[in-house]
């Protein structure tokens, strides 16, 4: 295999426990690619020989940002659901089921270009790694197809049938969830590696989200939760019952939703891009990391409560509105991001260390403050991907 050398950084996020400091940041530092993994990682004084030479010119080097919470397969657009909200109209759930008519009417082809659109504009944005949702089909043919769809883009696929209950099973809500975990489940199991639930008033509440779990894992699929976005409500503590490794929003919590998180060791996966396009408040990432839960952060990106790709922003916004340090956000864009997917592992991703993918961001400054400090500037220098640059 080939290694590539890539010397003279300013500032190196590892990510790294057995190094001092939140991000085990080394300064002047190198690290060594081989094939699609960090080789070595130390001090440029220090650095081995390699094969060919790469100058950061004093630039920061971070993990990939890895994006565990996006729903990119969809057709149509609501700008104008966007605009209405700015003039005073609230956001609710509802809304999806614009996206849903516009997706299934769209051809595969056209959900493909688009959705693998997305994910170019997320890599050049420094994310290396991203989940994908389902869950604007709504019915079997139309989970299947973006489920399949996504899984041409990523290997981290969600099934998310149960996202609303679609206007012919408005009056049949039990017969929606019989659906799901029937048929559905079986047509879009071959192509996903998790389920989700919208548990939520407007959505499904905990009953029907602990069937749709239930039968997903059944099926082999991992569970996850969309929960407490909304207003309070069960589906934080449900996901910490079922000892889910992560459960996304996290809007509205509760002393006892957040002594369920720190006691289980379920991730809170915070969405600070919906809160922003929503007007709702912010989730308080302070209170929750204060009491020793784990925050991840992802962007959410969807055509209705939140139409953003950009993870230097949402890493912004939780700097600035839910008391997160700069190395805090980092930290949670990258390593427990990644192990909100299960990716933490030896030879997984969200760390710089031998023996992980190499897949790296390279900032245009000297050190990762900078991406809260100079929000909404494009900073992302460069990226590689399984030890190769891609942008």
């Amino acid at each position: 295999m080939t290694s590539t050398l890539l010397t003279n950084i300013g500032e190196l996020v590892t990510n790294d426990p057995d190094r001092a400091g939140p991000l085990g940041a080394v300064e002047d530092a190198a690290l060594v690619v081989e094939g699609d993994r960090i080789a070595w990682v130390g001090h440029a004084a220090d650095a081995p020989a390699a094969d060919a030479a790469v100058d950061a010119g004093g630039r920061a080097v971070l993990p990939g940002f890895v994006d565990s919470h996006s729903h990119l397969v969809f057709a149509g657009d609501r700008a104008q659901e966007f605009a209405a909200r700015m003039s005073g109209t609230p956001y609710a759930a509802g809304g999806i089921r614009t996206t849903v008519a516009a997706t299934r009417a769209a051809t595969d082809e056209q959900l493909l270009s688009h959705a693998a659109r997305l994910v170019q504009e997320m890599l050049r944005q420094g994310t290396t790694t991203v989940e994908i949702k389902s869950g604007y089909g709504l019915s079997v043919r139309d989970e299947a197809r973006s489920l399949a769809v996504a899984r041409q883009l990523t290997e981290q696929t969600t099934f998310l049938g149960a996202h609303v209950v679609p206007p012919e099973y408005a009056d049949d809500p039990a017969g929606y969830v019989a659906l799901v975990t029937g048929p559905m489940l079986e047509a879009c199991a071959p192509h996903a590696r998790w389920i989700d639930v919208f548990c939520e008033t407007g959505a499904f509440d905990a009953d029907q989200a602990r069937a749709v779990l239930d039968a997903g894992e059944a099926a082999g699929l991992r569970g996850r939760l969309h929960a407490n976005q909304l207003g309070p409500g069960p589906g934080v503590r449900l996901a910490c019952e079922r000892g889910l490794l992560a459960v996304d929003h996290c809007t509205y919590l509760d002393d006892a939703d957040v002594d369920a998180l720190r006691d289980s060791g379920t991730i809170a996966t915070l969405l600070p891009g919906v809160e922003f396009s929503t007007r709702q408040p912010y989730p308080d990432a302070r209170r929750l990391l204060d009491a020793g839960v784990r925050v991840a952060l992802a962007s959410d990106c969807n055509p209705g409560s939140c139409f953003t790709s950009s993870i230097p922003f949402c890493l912004a916004m939780a700097v600035r509105e839910m008391g997160m340090t700069p190395a805090e956000a980092v930290h949670a864009v990258t390593a427990t991001a990644a192990a909100a997917l299960d990716l933490d592992g030896a030879d997984g991703v969200g760390r710089l260390v031998p023996g992980r993918r190499a897949d790296l961001v390279l900032l245009d400054a000297p050190t990762h403050v900078h991406l809260a400090y100079r929000p909404g500037v494009p900073l992302v220098a460069g990226v590689w991907q399984g030890g190769r640059p891609v942008v």
